[in-house]
């Protein structure tokens, strides 16, 4: 994705720029992982309405990468392109957000449709159909997946968004630096990869294979419609589901770490 230079050399750029402040180090910085911002920007495209310019999310993308590189602390040892992507994206999806891309209408269909599957997959300890979710949310199943459509441009989740609506803590800041030791972090990282994990293992067989292929293997939803032979719709539809189900693993494991 990007070509990297020796690990000498780019940590004499790091230190050139955070010890002596030599904007030269700072530009040589933005150069070297500009493709960040393109490949950020190209994956969160899918799926956005076409009246999103691709040079916006590119514009938004290269404030949040100049953000990662001025707060970046290269001596933690941690890799900067994770760090750097979680901030392109956030910035991104910010910069969309307040150009109010997305109708209110549109968004509540969206925390209907995941507090729906919160309940009742709680409720039942597995993974629930549409049919149930319709019956829930008192439409017919075909009104059902023409709301899982509309959404489809919302499962996109910004890092900097607050954990709770009342809170100021955001996701960024629950990222954990591996190499301090804190037993509580231990702790809540460990029984966060299991309500994934768990989380995952519900979804439908198509919906895990969506998921797959979309984050691990960084398939296109078109690609992914060729491989699985469906319509980029139906693929859309998957994608959006699935990632209604996590979020409302996610809200569940939230309400546990908030209430203990």
């Amino acid at each position: 994705m990007i070509q990297q230079k020796s690990h000498l050399s780019n940590m004499d750029v790091w230190k050139q720029w955070k010890e002596s402040g030599l904007i030269e180090a700072k530009q040589s910085l933005i150069e070297t992982y500009l493709p960040l911002v393109e490949y950020v920007s190209n994956r969160l495209s899918i799926g956005l309405p076409k009246n999103v310019s691709k040079d916006d999310l590119a514009g938004f993308g290269v404030l949040g990468l100049i953000d990662a590189i001025e707060k970046f602390d290269y001596l933690r040892g941690l890799q900067f392109e994770t760090y750097a992507s979680w901030r392109i994206r956030g910035a991104i999806i910010d910069g969309l957000r307040q150009g109010d891309w997305v109708p209110r209408s549109v968004r509540e269909k969206s925390k209907k449709i995941e507090e729906a599957y919160q309940q009742l997959e709680q409720q039942y300890s597995r993974s629930v159909t549409d049919a149930e979710i319709s019956a829930y949310l008192q439409v017919s199943e075909n009104e059902f997946r023409q709301m899982v459509q509309e959404i489809s441009i919302t499962t996109v989740c910004s890092v900097d968004d607050p954990i709770r609506e009342e809170d100021s803590e955001t996701r960024l800041s629950l990222l954990i630096d591996e190499k301090a030791k804190n037993p509580e972090h231990t702790v809540n990282e460990f029984y966060l990869k299991d309500t994934l994990a768990k989380a995952i293992e519900r979804l439908t067989e198509k919906e895990r294979t969506v998921v797959s292929l979309f984050y691990f293997e960084e398939l296109s939803l078109t690609e992914i419609a060729e491989v699985m032979s469906l319509s980029p719709s139906r693929i859309s539809q998957l994608h959006s589901k699935a990632i209604s189900r996590l979020r409302a693993a996610l809200g569940r494991y939230q309400e546990q770490l908030f209430n203990h």
